[in-house]
């Protein structure tokens, strides 16, 4: 008899069949080194565009030009090449094949996804239905006053203001290209569908009086491009954040640094300070963009019900972790259902229970907001009084933000 599947394995199963339905999008499965890329698309810098097109003809390789963005030019390969793409980047960095040159900038063009869910390694759990938590309390709701937090995500709910009164209405500026879609279809969430929403009451519940600035730049799949990425971190409509999140990431192919995404980070204001997510696959590889410098990266602490904190056994970790904080909560959400093949539906009533990185950042975000009003700080001053030179909570996983 086969032993019946458990639910936390049909979510991961679920995530890889939506990279297999969708049209444009290849999963890199080299164990160990898995990222998932735009097919046909390979990124350079204009500098290096002619040698990269040049070279790619020596190789027998076609190649057109396709539309620029994040100062990156989009070469486009034939469809015969659309699963090359590793290998034909992999050619190009090749040292040999540049004799008296500088090796050019090329990589994929790489998927980002939502660290509430997984796409590859450890597995990661759907949300619960939860009961509503208990509104702010009236001497906390100053905390965070006039910070605004940009939130990069897969936007918020289109009833997040009526559904959530006390946490999210008056919290931000309602734009139409900012909803998440939520719904794979009639009340059914699709596999990150309310993931912002979520999000931002975990922001909310650190910072009852901060204000935040949604961006969409996941699909309610949970997935994205690098440039979507680029294009949600450069158009906040609030005039000013001092603090993003970024509850999203990539693996990268060699774990290569993203240029795009690096480019998009450098490009806010220096004295904005940027929390991300360290990613839900159990590893000490790099996820991006929490492993870039400028970043805050932030793993998940599993906190146990007599409140006893450990390590989360699916979070990201290494070196390059600033920060943990427990990943485990209840947070705002939306109405409807979740279904997943031979489970039982689970009926939502505006709440969840959910874990992450992903809740785990926000929650890191949120206390830096409010820090800021409480000891009347910059964002990196607040971030800095928070973890700097404090002990690690665990090797690997950084200051505990409590």
């Amino acid at each position: 008899m086969s032993q019946p599947v458990d639910r936390s394995e049909l979510y991961r199963q679920a995530f890889e069949q939506a990279i297999r339905e969708h049209k444009e999008f290849r999963l890199h499965p080299e164990r160990g080194r898995e990222f998932v890329y735009v097919a046909r698309e390979i990124l350079t810098i204009p500098q290096d565009t002619d040698r990269v097109a040049r070279k790619l003809a020596q190789n027998n390789i076609g190649n057109e030009r396709g539309k620029d963005f994040a100062g990156m030019t989009r070469l486009l390969l034939p469809p015969a090449n659309a699963e090359d793409v590793p290998r034909i980047v992999r050619l190009l960095r090749d040292p040999a094949q540049w004799p008296g040159e500088r090796t050019p900038v090329v990589q994929p063009h790489h998927v980002v996804f939502g660290h509430g869910g997984n796409m590859h390694g450890h597995p990661g759990q759907p949300p619960r239905a939860a009961d509503p938590i208990a509104d702010p309390a009236v001497e906390r709701e100053g905390l965070g006053k006039g910070v605004t937090v940009g939130i990069l995500d897969t936007g918020i709910s289109r009833t997040a203001s009526a559904d959530h009164p006390r946490w999210l209405r008056d919290a931000f500026l309602p734009r139409p290209d900012e909803v998440d879609a939520a719904y794979a279809h009639d009340d059914v969430f699709a596999l990150e569908g309310g993931h912002g929403t979520f999000v931002a009451g975990v922001v909310r519940q650190a910072a009852p009086g901060a204000r935040f600035d949604p961006e969409r730049a996941l699909s309610p799949v949970g997935l994205g491009t690098e440039e979507e990425f680029a294009q949600a971190l450069s158009s906040f409509d609030e005039p000013r954040v001092q603090v993003v999140n970024i509850s999203l990431g990539c693996f990268t192919l060699d774990d290569v640094a993203p240029e795009p995404v690096r480019r998009a980070v450098e490009r806010l204001p220096e004295d904005v300070v940027v929390v991300a997510s360290a990613g839900n696959q159990g590893t000490a590889r790099p996820s991006w963009p929490a492993a870039l410098p400028r970043v805050t990266a932030v793993a998940a602490l599993a906190q146990e019900r007599d409140g006893t904190l450990s390590p989360a056994c699916y979070s990201n970790h290494g070196h390059w972790v600033d920060a943990c904080a427990v990943g485990n909560r209840t947070s705002t959400f939306l109405k409807g259902r979740w279904v997943l093949p031979g489970q039982p539906e689970e009926v939502y009533d505006r709440f969840a229970y959910w874990l992450g990185t992903s809740f785990a950042a926000p929650h890191v975000a949120g206390r830096i907001a409010a820090t800021m009003t409480e000891s009347a700080v910059t964002a990196a001053q607040a971030r800095d009084q928070l973890i700097a030179g404090q002990p690690e909570f665990f090797p690997g996983y950084g200051v505990y933000v409590e």
